[in-house]
């Protein structure tokens, strides 16, 4: 590859960490506050359950065919490239704009704003809300130094944040085990929180129902999206054909069975009155299962968890813009990495900058809202590719074949077209942003990108 098109990413990355990007971007914001959430617009924990259940299958579904896609396409970029490939360079370049605000910067900012409102335990004095600095509150502050410094660490050397993800993700998976078997081992719980139904549920009309699991359905995709992470960085693995289906799907299965284990614990330690509308789900429940003490530990669990998705996000959303500026002269920028440590160095500091737009001018519900409803579907779009390509190219060498064909990328197309027209109905403004972005996308790809392409897609 020539100078011009940027530097070549290393390839390091192993089947031990293609599990451990998966787990630690999908297990982040998402699991620690959209169950209370999903309590304020349902109001039933049987149902929230098993939305939970829906959305691991779904997921499963998609990572198989992601698993397809990227083996035998593999690589960086993930749906940039399957839909460059598939549909032509406008899908792909819309996939990468909603990869840069919705899949990756949303997702970190609200990852971000988390970690100091469960912080906030630890040092009250983040809680101030009349403190700030130049128009910034102190949380958000806060969370600003947290985003810029998981990008110093990525600056470094892609091996070094690599090695942080692993560690950071060993001793998150290793603590929620722990707060699983603990609650119900010790905890002081109730099994008839389970069943408990709230008069929010109960005031619903039959429309209102479908608009709301809907919208709690989006909340849920939005917690597994990440499901997908390995895909980005195909590029960087040893042996893709192999550790990359092996990656998504082992990483997958371990997340579905974990988030089915944790909305058990939220629901055993409070009823779903108490859940509702909390973005600190966790430190409420904690509280009714373990008292003052064992919260402490259980909320340094999550403050790891979280910081470790965001740092898993970090890593993987720049190597979407990387590809991008190797096949577009106009973004061009986006492909340089430092020869020295193989870091995407600029994608990094505009996704960096980008996430801070975010996190300033928005609240968790609604940035995970948004980016839900974005990455539903384009996520989508990626998964029909598998059916496209199986027309087109039956003689494409697939190292990996999706199980269930047809039925599993139907299945997930159909449930998240589904999702999102009821997700629209619900939260209009969030699902009308969504589409402006990727709307914003197609106006960049005509106005610049087209004219500026340097080299045929894929090249």
């Amino acid at each position: 590859m020539s100078e011009a098109r940027g530097g070549e990413l290393h390839r390091y990355i192993g089947l031990r960490s293609a599990i451990a990007l998966v787990i630690a971007n999908v297990i982040g914001a998402g699991i620690f506050t959209t169950t209370g959430f999903q309590a304020a617009d349902l109001g039933h924990p049987g149902l929230i359950f098993g939305l939970w259940v829906v959305g691991g299958v779904l997921a499963l579904c998609g990572a198989l065919c992601y698993a397809e896609l990227g083996a035998s396409t593999p690589g960086a970029g993930a749906e940039y490239a399957y839909l460059r490939d598939t549909y032509g360079g406008a899908f792909g370049f819309m996939s990468a704009i909603v990869s840069l605000v919705a899949g990756f910067s949303a997702p970190i900012a609200a990852a971000a704003k988390s970690v100091v409102r469960y912080a906030v335990h630890f040092f009250p004095a983040l809680d101030a809300v009349e403190a700030s600095w130049l128009g910034v509150s102190l949380q958000d502050g806060a969370a600003l130094a947290l985003v810029w410094g998981l990008i110093g660490v990525q600056l470094r050397g892609a091996r070094a944040g690599m090695q942080l993800g692993d560690w950071l993700t060993v001793f998150k998976v290793a603590g929620l085990v722990a707060i699983v078997v603990a609650a119900f081992a010790f905890g002081r719980g109730s099994l008839s929180n389970l069943t408990e139904v709230s008069p929010v549920y109960e005031s619903l009309s039959a429309g209102d129902r479908s608009a709301a699991l809907a919208t709690s359905l989006v909340f849920v995709m939005f917690c597994y999206s990440g499901w997908n992470a390995s895909a980005y960085v195909a590029s960087e693995f040893r042996n893709p054909q192999r550790d990359l289906p092996r990656g998504l799907l082992l990483g997958t299965a371990f997340v579905v069975a974990i988030y089915l284990a944790i909305n058990a614990v939220y629901f055993y330690g409070a009823p779903v009155s108490e859940l509702a509308g909390k973005v600190e789900v966790g430190l409420v429940a904690s509280r009714h299962l373990f008292g003052p003490t064992g919260t402490h530990f259980v909320v340094v669990v999550l403050l790891v968890s979280l910081v470790a998705s965001a740092s898993a996000m970090t890593i993987a959303g720049p190597r979407v813009y990387y590809a991008l500026g190797r096949d577009y002269a106009f973004f061009a920028f986006l492909s340089r990495s430092s020869p020295r440590s193989g870091a995407p160095v600029t994608a990094l500091i505009v996704q960096g900058l980008v996430t801070s737009g975010i996190l300033l001018l928005g609240r968790v519900d609604q940035i995970q809202q948004y980016s839900g409803f974005t990455l539903s579907l384009f996520a989508s779009l990626a998964v029909s590719c598998v059916i496209v390509r199986r027309i087109r190219q039956p003689e494409l060498e697939r190292p990996f074949r999706v199980i269930g064909y047809p039925l599993t990328p139907l299945l997930f197309v159909g449930v998240s077209a589904w999702m999102m027209f009821w997700a629209f109905q619900g939260r209009p403004l969030e699902s009308s942003l969504a589409l402006a972005t990727v709307a914003l996308g197609g106006i960049l790809f005509f106005v610049t990108a087209r004219r500026g392409s340097k080299a045929e897609p894929g090249a």
